[in-house]
């Protein structure tokens, strides 16, 4: 089967309102720009969105039914924000509350259905991997990995080797898999940042390799964390199927992290991973700059479709990113966000206190 690139129109138009950090456009950014590339041919599937029963294989059902009658009331009750965290400023009642998560789910459960005989599925709708078996969390409503995961499991892929570059520790993936022996999770992320979990002590009952990494981590620090922990690791592990969470939000334009990647590191991080396992399931995240988000994780599909990446963006493609807007937050990109997917390289110095993590994380 070759590479399959899974999206939904739900995502156009969609939003968490006007002062949210995801106000922004991403996965219909991406879905134009692949579109305008002429990559999408025979490649794309369209999202189904999971029924309710479908995602009590891992949620709780009463949750479920409060974000289900959430979007029906528009508005949430002050028992759902007591108790499941639904209509606060973090995770608002939008129109789509509950059928666009439901979409990213039904995406990553239909990959992990496809992913059974072997493959490379991308969902990059998919990656919200704070959400939490009874709550809402940090933006996401459902955790779509988690209940991936869980299908592979049901269709007998065993050992998964889940793999998190978001810059936002994975708190509700690891909630679902710590300690399993047949799991092995590995996430990057930005030291002292929300959710505050993921301390390089933190290794989850033994299955989880957590890297926190100060502000400023460049292209040279990551490629370093790769040679070192990641491939490995998960080349130790030797999973049936490798999951990547893909979050854009380590790149240096964006506005919630204080990390200096280019999205050459994000490529990087894919080319590395794709030959470890049979199964390659590339998801989405975190990411909050329409233009650096919807450039990176276009060329994510490139390199996973075999496609040649131009140097310069035909107009249409062009069209696509100039197109795009970011009401409120006062910045203007600079030329290259609208000429090419390419970033320029942002290489610094391996700082000691990276190498001295690795180090710890090397000798367990």
């Amino acid at each position: 089967m070759g590479p399959l690139f899974i999206g939904s129109e739900i995502y156009r138009g969609s939003s968490y309102g006007a002062g949210h950090p995801l106000r922004v456009p991403r996965v219909s950014t991406v879905m134009d720009l692949c579109r305008a590339m002429g990559w999408l041919e025979g490649r794309y599937m369209t999202s189904p969105r999971a029924k309710p029963a479908a995602l009590q294989l891992w949620h709780d059902p009463a949750y479920i039914a409060a974000l289900v009658a959430a979007e029906a009331r528009g508005e949430a009750t002050a028992q759902d924000r007591a108790q499941f965290d639904l209509g606060t400023h973090a995770n608002p009642v939008y129109p789509e509350v509950y059928r666009r998560p439901a979409t990213g789910a039904g995406g990553v459960i239909l990959a992990a259905e496809l992913l059974a005989g072997g493959g490379v599925v991308y969902v990059p709708g998919g990656g919200t991997h704070h959400g939490l078996q009874a709550r809402a969390n940090g933006f996401c409503y459902l955790n779509d990995i988690v209940l991936g995961m869980k299908v592979l499991r049901r269709n007998g892929v065993r050992r998964i080797a889940y793999v998190d570059i978001d810059a936002h520790h994975c708190d509700g993936v690891e909630a679902g898999f710590a300690g399993d022996a047949d799991v092995l999770m590995i996430s990057v992320h930005e030291e002292r940042r929300w959710p505050f979990t993921g301390l390089l002590g933190d290794d989850g009952g033994g299955n989880c390799f957590n890297l926190p990494v100060p502000r400023g981590f460049n292209d040279s620090e990551m490629r370093l964390v790769l040679e070192r922990l990641i491939v490995p690791r998960v080349a130790a592990f030797a999973p049936d199927v490798v999951i990547l969470q893909c979050g854009a939000d380590a790149l240096e334009e964006d506005p919630l992290a204080r990390l200096s990647l280019s999205n050459n590191a994000h490529i990087g991080v894919v080319r590395a991973l794709r030959g470890l396992a049979d199964r390659f399931l590339v998801l989405g995240g975190g990411g909050y700059n329409p233009w650096s988000v919807g450039r990176c994780w276009t060329r994510v599909w490139a390199e996973l479709a075999g496609v040649e990446v131009p140097e310069v963006l035909p107009v249409a493609a062009e069209a696509v990113l100039r197109g795009l807007s970011w009401r409120g937050a006062g910045r203007v990109p600079a030329e290259a966000m609208f000429t090419t997917l390419i970033d320029e390289a942002r290489e610094g110095a391996v700082r000691d206190e990276v190498v001295a993590r690795l180090d710890a994380l090397v000798a367990r």
